[in-house]
């Protein structure tokens, strides 16, 4: 039997073989060097302060625009997709006044903890077999993941600035394995968003004013994840009943026409967050809400950020039997729970809802 005139070619199937059996949906291969453009993007979007309330964009800036500042010694990207696709219509909460919306992603395990388990057991395995050192990152190291991963051939950054994957849509966690192994790149994917844009017309607050440029500081998701004060006025009634991110532009992508529901059982919704009460909700404290979003991303927002966003979708409802829990908010010994719920109460009396 003849060997393969190319080892680099033998290497990337044997990696890809051990992804498949280690759960990953998807693998793609790219160089560590950033791409000039990245690192253009990056500096004109801090400077037009699109980052918000995440400062930690700013103070990684140099090292997020090239992966080689973080590991000089790094060659390739590895890149890895986990599919959390859902198996109901993300958007079918939204007329449910009652409930709050929490995003696909944050129903399920936190996927950090599941991406990095298996990425580390990778990166064990290739050490052990092909040699070389490595690094593992899920999403907390400052790398730029999104165009990395449309070098490596996972998919292409969408009108709405996320990815789009024409196996997996708008449903990928990604993680990376860089190696000082030298491992030939694969294609980058082509953009194949055309004309269409239903991401951006579907924004409930115009976050995206213009194709594959986003303003954080309207999106709902930055809004009630990383927004640590109060929330505008004119931006609340905007939220309907979202309580932990938004999936709206992701849900309405026509490329979710050939995505499948996640296989991993970690990542499926729980059932008491896919619909969770705002009034059961509303009653959380400390204890209780640790208790309930144990092991999801949730958890990180904290309690108090949490019922500020309930607050808001319950003054957002129109059922007036709701009125006596956001009084009780108000009352909270949270202040930032407590303004959000007298200005919930204020809006449903200008509507005649109290």
């Amino acid at each position: 039997m003849l060997e393969s005139e190319n080892p680099s070619d033998d290497l990337k199937s044997s990696i890809r073989a051990t992804v498949r059996s280690l759960g990953f949906d998807a693998v793609g291969f790219a160089r560590t060097a950033g791409e000039p453009q990245d690192a253009r993007n990056l500096a004109a979007y801090l400077a037009e302060g699109r980052h918000g309330d995440m400062g930690w964009m700013a103070t990684t800036a140099e090292r997020r625009a090239d992966p080689r500042s973080l590991w000089p010694e790094a060659k390739t990207a590895i890149v890895l997709g986990l599919n959390y696709g859902p198996d109901v219509n993300p958007l079918a909460l939204g007329n449910r006044s009652d409930r709050g919306a929490i995003s696909v992603y944050a129903q399920g395990q936190d996927y950090h903890t599941v991406m990095k388990k298996r990425l580390k057991v990778l990166g064990r395995w290739l050490t052990a077999n092909h040699g070389g050192e490595v690094k593992v990152f899920v999403d907390t190291a400052p790398i730029m993941e999104k165009p990395l991963a449309m070098r490596a051939g996972l998919g292409w950054i969408g009108k709405h600035t996320n990815l789009v994957s024409r196996e997996f849509g708008s449903w990928l966690f990604l993680g990376e394995v860089l190696t000082t192994l030298d491992i030939a790149p694969d294609a980058s994917e082509t953009d194949r968003c055309g004309t269409c844009r239903r991401c951006m017309d579907a924004c409930p607050t115009g976050a995206l004013p213009e194709p594959y440029r986003i303003d954080p500081r309207r999106c709902i998701s930055y809004l009630t994840i990383e927004h640590k004060q109060a929330i505008e006025s004119d931006l609340q009634a905007k939220m309907g009943n979202r309580i932990y991110g938004c999936d709206d532009c992701l849900a309405v992508c026509p490329w979710n026409k050939f995505a499948v529901p996640t296989s991993h059982a970690a990542l499926r919704s729980r059932p008491n967050l896919a619909e969770p009460t705002l009034a059961g909700l509303a009653l959380l404290d400390d204890s209780n809400f640790r208790e309930l979003f144990a092991g999801t991303a949730v958890k990180r927002t904290g309690r108090d950020r949490m019922l500020r966003n309930v607050a808001i979708a319950l003054g957002n409802s129109a059922r007036p039997s709701l009125n006596d829990i956001i009084k009780a908010l108000a009352t909270d010994s949270s202040e930032l729970v407590r303004d959000s719920a007298h200005e919930a109460l204020r809006d449903r009396q200008e509507q005649h809802l109290e």
